[in-house]
């Protein structure tokens, strides 16, 4: 009986500090700044073939920086802050 009282005042606190949340907001930031430059380079006109999207922005940086906001995001999840920093 006591095992299953402990149990219960220990889940009423977060395991997520308020500050592993903003790194995981500035992560997810990162991750929509990626897409962003990853989109567009299409072409209006079925005809006409348009280069831009194979530009070293869509192919090689937007990939590169994507990968970076989800490693980042990654270390704001394990990232743990001391209960008195707070």
């Amino acid at each position: 009986m006591k095992n299953s009282l402990e149990n219960s005042s220990n889940d009423k606190k977060m395991t997520l500090s308020r500050k592993n949340y903003a790194l995981m907001a500035i992560g997810l930031g990162i991750i929509i700044l990626g897409m962003v430059l990853m989109a567009g380079g299409g072409s209006d006109d079925p005809e006409v073939f348009n280069y831009d999207m194979f530009s070293w922005r869509r192919i090689t940086l937007a990939p590169i920086i994507i990968i970076a906001g989800f490693a980042f995001e990654i270390y704001a999840i394990m990232k743990r802050f001391d209960k008195k920093s707070e």
